[in-house]
Parts: structure tokens; sequence; C-alpha cells
């Protein structure tokens, strides 16, 4: 682990600089680690740089400072003082950092072993009317050696293609992209080549296959789509239907006298309805009792 800090010279009083001035941009550089044997033996280092140079190191086993320039033993002196801190640095060499480093190899050993293919799709993104990016990726494979190119007409395209550096992912496996810059006039004659332990032979991908899946899809929405709407269509000619006949039932009922609407049920069938609501607008009360009647 390593660390550097940029700072004024005001801000670090403590070192004397060899000119003799304090003035001007200073680094303040930190390495440290630890190590683990088989034998179960314990071992750790802490290192001090400034401006670049070897400055002030600490000894895990006497907890003592060692002064690697001249300037450093004023800061040596002063930090050998503060017992509490050497000892500090002690216990995080020694445990803390263990620890870290035995929970970094757990996961290690929970990453697979076995050989995973990589699975691959070819994208694209326009820039304009006479340039666009082909992107091709690779995911889920392991281990993480792999080789991907591009390839125009069969011979690989080295100097245009722009690789991406191999990532891992969460599971263990890694992932890669490498794009292309082409003319979309010549799309169709390049191809994406990937070649891993894990394939029987190398995998090559065009962009033509994404767009056959997009194809698909789309059609699958459309026969999704069409019976939909056709049982749509059912359902609302349904409800108008029944809406029309209740009107003609209400039409029927308004023009039966008050005698007739208390001796005889004031409903019938569908198709009595129906025929209740071809009647004139205007009936006699004989018409009414002989459809009534006929009902």
């Amino acid at each position: 682990m390593a660390a550097c800090r940029v700072f004024r010279g005001e801000e670090f009083w403590t070192i004397p600089s060899p000119s003799g001035s304090l003035s001007g941009i200073h680094t303040w550089q930190a390495i440290l680690g630890c190590e683990l044997g088989e034998d179960g033996s314990k071992g750790g280092f802490l290192h001090y740089g400034y401006n670049g140079m070897d400055f002030i190191s600490f000894d895990k086993e006497t907890l003592r400072w060692v002064a690697a320039q001249p300037q450093a033993q004023k800061v040596k002196e002063m930090w050998e003082d503060d017992t509490r801190k050497s000892q500090r640095n002690k216990v995080y060499l020694e445990e803390m950092c263990i620890k870290m480093m035995q929970k970094c190899l757990s996961y290690q050993k929970e990453a697979p072993k076995k050989t995973e293919s990589p699975v691959g799709k070819v994208t694209r993104k326009l820039v304009d009317d006479s340039l666009e990016v082909l992107i091709c990726q690779a995911f889920g494979f392991y281990p993480k050696e792999i080789l991907t190119t591009w390839t125009r007409d069969g011979e690989a395209c080295k100097y245009e293609t722009l690789h991406k550096n191999v990532v891992p992912n969460s599971d263990g496996t890694y992932y890669v992209q490498l794009s292309i810059e082409i003319d979309p006039k010549e799309r169709d004659h390049f191809r994406c080549h990937l070649d891993h332990e894990g394939l029987q032979e190398p995998l090559v991908l065009a962009l033509k296959e994404e767009t056959d899946i997009k194809l698909l899809g789309l059609l699958g929405a459309v026969i999704i789509i069409i019976p939909g709407a056709l049982i749509l269509f059912l359902i609302g000619y349904r409800l108008n239907y029944r809406k029309k006949l209740c009107q003609a039932m209400t039409i029927h009922l308004n023009h039966l006298p008050l005698e007739k609407l208390c001796s005889s049920p004031p409903y019938g069938t569908e198709d009595e309805i129906q025929s209740a609501a071809m009647l004139p607008p205007i009936m006699t009360s004989e018409h009414l009792v002989q459809e009534v009647a006929i009902a």
C-alpha cells in the first residue's frame, strides 16, 4: 500500500529543508504492508519518503524509527517520544493488516476456478452520417486471459481497435470491451473475434446478430398486441350492445300504461327488447296490449 501527499513547506515545519527554505511545493509519501508466511510467521514494513527520497522507516521489533536522512533526526526523536504511536503501528502491521489480507485471500478462494467461456455481443453508437463506433463486449469469462480484436474482411485491425482493460465482475469472472470507428456503409465488413480457453473455437460476432434479436422482439410484440386489440374491441362492442338493449327496454317501458307495468314483468328476452326498440315512438294502448300479449 502506498500513499502520497503534496503540501506547502510551512505545513510540515518539523522537517528541516536541506536548502534551508520551506517555501514551495513538497511531497510526503508512505509505503506500508504486511506478510504472512506458510509457517504462520508475520512480517510488516512502514516507510516514509520526502520529496522523492527515503526519509524514515519504522522497526516494529524494536519500536524505534530509523532515519534515512539527516533532516529526519528531529522527526525520529519526536515520534519515539510518543510510545503509544509506535505500539499502534506494531499492532496495525501484525494484526489489522494481516486480518485484511486474510479477508482478501478468502475472496480469492471463493472465486470460480473452473473455466467459464465468454458471452459476447456487438452494439453500435452513431456519431454522424459518415462515422459510427462498433462496440464489442465479452463478459462472464474465466480465467482472465482473452484475445480480442476487430477484423475487416478477415484482416485484423490491430491499430484501429481500441481496447479497454479487462476488469473483474462481482462473481469472480471478467469483462472486457473493445471498439472501432468505421464508416457505416462498411459495417457488414467488420467482425469481432474472441478467443478464450473456454471456447472450442473463436467466437465471431457481427452487429446483425443484435439486429435480428431486435426484429424478433418487434415481431413478438406485434403478435401480442393484435390479439389484445381484438379482445378489447369485442369487449367494447359487447358493452355497447348491452347499452343499446337497456335503452330499448327503457323506451318500451315508458310507453306502457301504468296498469300494465303493475301486472306484467318489466323484462323479457333480448329478442323481445330488440323488437320493442323498433316500435314507432307513439303507439296506442291497443297496440301495446297486443305487443305485451305476444311477449
